[in-house]
């Protein structure tokens, strides 16, 4: 009886044991995904396996999306699916469901460079677990790493140079978007317009605006370092004499 007030009570606090728990599901789950997709290969088992992957998610995703938008939850600042995190698991759905290329390699740089770096310095103001708000925020991000891993190292899809261009020009139109609605609302959603209260990289790149576009220019960076050992990799594979 006096252990869920307890629970209640108690605050998520970054790199506590709920979060080291969480990082480490991060690395065993992206691990056992990858393994079991390379091991079935591109097979009817793997694209199954897929798409039952994506339907978990619609189960749970979809319903946690709802309970943000029920009155005792309802909040501007943070119950609109506008965080970059919210379209991440979503292409990560249709991107399992369909293998398409292009929400595959959203699902690939969102998944595993901006999503990672959202869970190390998580802009998380709630109650520890087994709370819903702490259950959504760890779920979202959790289910993008693993379908990334997934979807790259199991069934062996990979990014383009094209793949590349076309996911910076959707995430910098997501980002005019989301800024101008920021502006109208009083809202913060992708923190791009104030930087969130807790540390963060955010921090090392100066005040607003400035820290925008250093982001642009060091995520591009590194989108193009993940990019370039596969396209390299394609690029000897066609040399090699026959």
């Amino acid at each position: 009886m006096l252990v869920e007030p307890l629970l209640a009570e108690r605050t998520f606090t970054p790199y506590g044991p709920s979060h080291w728990v969480l990082m480490g599901l991060i690395v065993v789950g992206s691990v056992a995904l990858a393994v079991l997709g390379h091991h079935w290969g591109r097979t009817a088992a793997a694209r199954w396996f897929a798409r039952g992957f994506a339907l978990a998610m619609l189960a749970f995703l979809v319903p946690m999306l709802v309970y943000r938008h029920l009155p005792a939850q309802w909040d501007v600042e943070v119950s609109l699916p506008l965080h970059l995190c919210d379209l991440a698991w979503m292409t990560a759905v249709y991107a399992l469901w369909t293998r398409s290329q292009w929400a595959y390699a959203l699902t690939y740089y969102w998944g595993l460079t901006l999503t990672p770096q959202a869970m190390i310095t998580p802009a998380l103001d709630a109650p520890d677990f087994p709370h819903l708000d702490f259950i959504d925020f760890w779920a979202q991000h959790l289910v993008v790493v693993w379908a990334a891993a997934f979807l790259t190292w199991g069934m062996d899809m990979r990014p383009e140079w094209r793949d590349y261009w076309r996911s910076v020009a959707v995430t910098f139109a997501w980002g005019v978007v989301v800024l101008v609605f920021n502006e109208s609302a009083g809202t913060n959603y992708g923190f791009l317009n104030s930087k969130p209260e807790n540390p963060s990289l955010l921090d090392l790149m100066g005040g607003w605006p400035w820290y925008l576009g250093v982001e642009i220019v060091v995520g591009m960076a590194a989108w193009a370092l993940v990019t370039w050992p596969w396209t390299r990799q394609r690029v000897q594979g066609m040399a090699k004499p026959c």
